[in-house]
């Protein structure tokens, strides 16, 4: 079904801290996508309440990885719900590990772009630990030691990711303000929909 929909799907990549939740609102503001995160995708399963609500809450508190096949699913009738509605799709933080783009290609649609946010472990650093310190819940992996291990996995992970994707792949300097981050973003994403013929 999403096959034929001819809708443009983007992932979004990038390191904890590059700023792509904020790049993310913006594009959605201007472009009317729809913007899904897989793992807000699992808390909202799990507040329904439903039976496999109370499966994958299981599974988290055990601290068991939910199988990228549960994920899919999830992802695929969230998508599926937004079709009318919407321009294109924006996939934040997925895939996480080499393995889940071609699941997601064979079983929900080809990706179209992916952009990647770059940044250097310092900025990313720098950046979380002033989040950190500004709010008033900290978070227990906001610390520089977890942190420096999240951001090796997430490297290791990711350029194996972007490997498999070099025609879709668009990196993009997040060492920059966020205007100028948008400017690059913007020219991404005006090219794939006038190749689309959404524009």
């Amino acid at each position: 079904m999403m096959r034929d929909a001819n809708v443009p799907i983007i992932w979004v990549l990038g390191g904890p801290g590059c700023g792509k939740g904020t790049q993310c609102d913006k594009i959605v503001k201007k472009y009317n996508f729809s913007h899904f995160s897989t793992g807000d995708l699992l808390r909202d399963e799990v507040a329904s309440g439903s039976e496999k609500g109370k499966e994958l809450q299981d599974m988290m508190r055990q601290g068991v990885l939910v199988p990228n096949e549960t994920v899919l699913k999830l992802l695929e009738a969230a998508m599926v719900k937004a079709l009318n509605g919407t321009v294109g799709y924006l996939i934040d933080g997925y895939p996480r590990e080499p393995a889940q783009g071609p699941e997601f290609e064979k079983f929900i649609a080809p990706v179209d772009i992916v952009l990647y946010f770059e940044c250097s472990n310092e900025t990313l650093v720098a950046r979380i630990m002033k989040r950190a310190s500004e709010s008033a819940t900290v978070r227990a992996d906001d610390n520089e030691e977890t942190l420096k291990t999240r951001i090796a996995t997430f490297r290791e992970n990711t350029e194996k990711i972007l490997v498999q994707y070099p025609n879709q792949l668009r990196r993009i300097n997040a060492e920059r303000a966020p205007e100028d981050i948008f400017a690059d973003v913007e020219k991404a994403i005006d090219e794939l929909l006038a190749k689309k013929g959404k524009k």
